[in-house]
């Protein structure tokens, strides 16, 4: 199962303050919108990975969490900001 980085998922850098996150998941969200793609899987598998990438980049305790997890499983910090695909 591979990983896909929460960052590279919203087109921004680690670095990203919170009102970066906020405008590239909302531009990847309209992108990939099922209302605006109907019927394709690939979008809305996109838009629900965005979704998620968002919640968690947003959420400071979420994202903390994500650290600590990522620190546990492999022992390197810079697994942070992935998730499984």
């Amino acid at each position: 199962m591979s990983k896909r980085d929460y960052y590279e998922i919203l087109g921004v850098s680690k670095s990203a303050n919170a009102d970066e996150i906020k405008k590239a998941y909302r531009k990847v969200a309209m992108q990939y919108h099922p209302d605006r793609n109907p019927g394709d899987k690939s979008a809305e598998e996109k838009f629900k990975e965005a979704a998620e990438a968002y919640e968690v980049l947003s959420d400071s305790d979420k994202g903390l969490n994500t650290i600590a997890l990522a620190m546990q499983v492999s022992g390197e910090p810079e697994d942070v900001g992935m998730v499984a695909a």
